[in-house]
C-alpha cells in the first residue's frame, strides 16, 4: 500500500516538474520571438552624440560644494553629540 503511495507522488513530482520545465521553455522561445519582432518593426533609437563637449568647470564646482555641505553636516552632528 505505501509502495503504491511512493509511485503516485512520484509520478506527479515528474509530471509538475514536466509541466514547469515545458512553461518555461515556451516562454523562452516566445520572449525571443517577441524580441525579434520588436526589433524588427521597431527599431532602437541611435543616441545622438552632445553638440557641445560639456564644461569640466561646472562639475569641478559642483563636486567642490558637495563635500563642502558634507564637512558641514558631519561637523554639525558632531557638535550636536557633544
Amino acid at each position: 500500500m505505501e509502495h503504491n503511495m511512493i509511485i503516485e507522488a512520484l509520478k506527479f513530482m515528474v509530471l509538475g516538474m514536466g509541466v514547469v520545465f515545458s512553461f518555461l521553455i515556451i516562454m523562452i522561445f516566445v520572449l525571443k520571438g517577441q524580441a525579434t519582432f520588436l526589433s524588427k518593426y521597431f527599431p532602437a533609437k541611435e543616441k545622438q552624440p552632445p553638440s557641445k563637449p560639456q564644461a569640466p568647470q561646472a562639475s569641478a564646482t559642483s563636486d567642490s560644494a558637495k563635500v563642502a555641505a558634507i564637512i558641514a553636516a558631519v561637523q554639525h552632528h558632531k557638535n550636536l553629540k557633544g
